[in-house]
């Protein structure tokens, strides 16, 4: 059982819940399947369901490496196969439709919206769009080149190089900084960004400065969670998330109501109605990893498998 208070990766919340009381020794193919069936159950798509599984798995290759396991016990959990395509109940993942980003792009910030856009152009990942920083990205030519500092496969060896065209580069070009070691989307500039937009909006209406507060009259000295200068893969699907959640609503027996808080919604949602709630976020909702899949098979059809 792991101490109060630890935060466990999405694959080992599994075995920490159902096998917490169970010894590692004992942990072998059947429980592996058994929490395999916990995540299908819980709606994970087949191909995130095999990633988690994967993990568990080098979780106890490592465990045989440090020898606080016996060797057997790792060679047995790989005779656990991956979930295959139509061979199990578990959901596909689906490229989102560009229709369905469009339609979310008015309800995100100007600095999510334009990480979506040039993520929709250039199909990268996530987590190299949150660090895109001005040094990276060559601008000598008339195609860019962003080499992001860190990616997935660089420890194989492998380069990473994105090429920008004209449409990355008008998207890029508004928000380029002078500083080339600042990251481009600063969840802290959005801020400012932001407030100074309140700003201008209560001046463009007429409230005189006397009446209520004035600029940073009401902010704290010490936040508990200041926005930070690098935006988070974590922060940007919750953005997204809320996004969604404002252009598609679920149908008012499913919807908060006015006035209700979170707690008061949950309770009042049968077990049928939550479930009708996850089947309609699971058919309008989508993030940034759909964004690469869209991207892809887009560029597939347009210039072939190589390309994609």
């Amino acid at each position: 059982m792991p101490p109060s208070g630890t935060r466990l990766s999405k694959a080992m919340r599994y075995p920490a819940r159902l096998y917490s009381a169970t010894p590692a020794a004992d942990f072998g193919p059947l429980t592996l399947k058994t929490c395999r069936e916990a995540m299908v159950k819980d709606g994970l798509c087949r191909t995130h369901v095999n990633q988690q599984v994967g993990r568990i798995k080098r979780m106890f290759k490592w465990a045989v490496e440090q020898e606080l396991v016996d060797a057997n016990i790792w060679h047995a959990l790989q005779a656990v196969a991956g979930l295959r395509n139509g061979k199990t109940e578990a959901r596909e993942s689906k490229p989102v439709a560009e229709e369905h980003v469009t339609m979310t792009l008015a309800h995100l910030s100007p600095t999510v919206r334009a990480m979506v856009e040039l993520q929709l152009i250039t199909g990268m990942r996530p987590c190299e769009i949150c660090g895109m920083r001005p040094c990276d990205i060559d601008t000598t030519g008339n195609l860019w080149v962003y080499r992001p500092s860190h990616h997935k496969t660089e420890h194989h060896g492998h380069e990473r190089a994105i090429y920008l065209g004209p449409k990355a580069q008008a998207v890029l070009k508004p928000i380029l900084k002078s500083d080339l070691q600042t990251h481009i989307f600063s969840p802290a500039e959005a801020e400012r960004a932001r407030r100074n937009k309140m700003h201008a909006d209560r001046v463009e209406c007429g409230t005189p400065l006397s009446c209520g507060n004035v600029p940073g009259s009401n902010r704290e000295r010490r936040p508990r969670r200041p926005p930070g200068n690098r935006c988070d893969v974590a922060a940007y699907r919750r953005a997204i998330t809320r996004a969604c959640d404002r252009a598609f609503p679920p149908p008012a027996p499913l919807a908060k109501r006015e006035g209700e808080t979170a707690v008061e919604w949950k309770a009042r949602l049968t077990s049928a109605q939550k479930q009708g709630l996850r089947r309609w976020r699971d058919q309008h909702h989508w993030h940034p990893h759909q964004l690469r899949h869209t991207a892809a098979t887009r560029l597939r059809k347009e210039y072939g498998l190589e390309a994609a």
